[in-house]
């Protein structure tokens, strides 16, 4: 098994380098990036200024208000008077340092940008993942034994009307009633303006009232997955052989559940926990988006927007690394709750 895994964190490297030319290819070769955010800002300035009136102008200083001077100084600055290879080596040899760049945008360290959100993304991600493993599996192992009753049928309604909605949907729909027509919780962002003259259980309480709307958009869309996949997981295992031959010998349904059914049927929730480890952190970039939460999940958004390219290969880089431990922590999972289980 150690070799294995081995094998499995080595499988990262050529993995990481795959991921991360394609998406450094991408931002080199799509339009609207740093430079041409400039020479529109140029433009602006220019024309506010009154010079876009002068008869005397061509028509190609008029669409280009920099010279070819200030555009060199501007590629060489951001790193594309070099071969898109040789720019990559460039990057990745600064991110083996620990160096993500430069924002394009704030001009601000990229890590210090990215260290700054991960808590608020940590804080949602972490009671979403906690809400979903301790509501579905209970609500699942419910459905199963009682399968086709009119528990079972009227929770499976409720679940798949959440599923139908996407989160962010339903953040949207969530700040129309109970935000702006109720006014039971606030529009948005995590605390309030006057969050540092409250006292201790008063910043407690408006934390709270920020967090409601926004975990339950989380949450929302992943009830469906997790509780149908234990109810069908822990049905097949009472209908196998094992459980029958348990029950035939007289113990009683419960323990066949709990005491045998129930471990394997963890072992289908075990594979997709480590993959969420990446959710956990980087967030959601709508539902945080909705609710002006300032997190990573906005981060990106407004960095892909703004072609803030050194922001979105910062998250990229953090994302795909979390993403591939993630897989392996999978297998750890799957290992500890499969007794059967030997990787070789």
């Amino acid at each position: 098994m150690t070799a294995y895994f081995i094998r499995r964190f080595l499988l990262i490297i050529p993995t990481f380098i795959g991921i991360t030319v394609m998406v450094f290819t991408i931002t080199r070769l799509v339009p609207g990036g740093p430079i041409e955010r400039i020479i529109v800002q140029a433009q602006q300035m220019h024309n506010a200024g009154g010079g876009g009136g002068t008869s005397a102008r061509s028509a190609s200083e008029q669409s280009q208000p920099l010279s070819e001077d200030q555009l060199e100084e501007l590629k060489k600055y951001y790193g594309f008077d070099k071969p898109l290879l040789h720019s990559y080596f460039l990057w990745l040899g600064k991110v083996l340092t620990g160096d993500l760049g430069t924002s394009t945008r704030y001009y601000d360290p990229v890590w210090m940008m990215i260290k700054e959100r991960i808590p608020i993304s940590l804080y949602f991600g972490i009671l979403s993942m906690f809400l979903i493993y301790s509501v579905c599996i209970p609500l699942g192992i419910a459905k199963a034994v009682r399968h086709k009753s009119g528990f079972d049928n009227i929770s499976s309604l409720i679940v798949f009307i959440g599923y139908a909605i996407p989160g962010w949907v339903a953040g949207v729909l969530l700040l129309m009633l109970f935000s702006s027509h109720w006014e039971i919780f606030p529009l948005g962002g995590l605390i309030s303006d006057e969050f540092d003259d409250f006292s201790l259980w008063g910043q407690a309480w408006d934390i709270l009232r920020h967090t409601v709307l926004p975990l339950t958009s989380y949450v929302i869309g992943s009830f469906t997955v997790m509780t149908f996949l234990m109810k069908n997981t822990l049905m097949d295992n009472l209908a196998s052989d094992y459980v029958r031959t348990a029950i035939a010998k007289g113990l009683s349904f419960r323990k066949a559940v709990f005491a045998h059914a129930l471990r394997n049927s963890l072992i289908p929730i075990a594979t997709h926990f480590g993959n969420n480890i990446s959710v956990i952190l980087m967030g959601s970039f709508l539902i945080e988006t909705v609710f002006n939460i300032d997190g990573m999940g906005l981060l990106g958004y407004e960095s892909v927007i703004e072609r803030d390219y050194p922001v979105v290969l910062g998250i990229l880089v953090i994302s795909s690394l979390l993403l591939m431990l993630g897989n392996i922590l999978s297998d750890i999972c799957v290992a500890l709750t499969d007794p059967r289980v030997r990787f070789q």
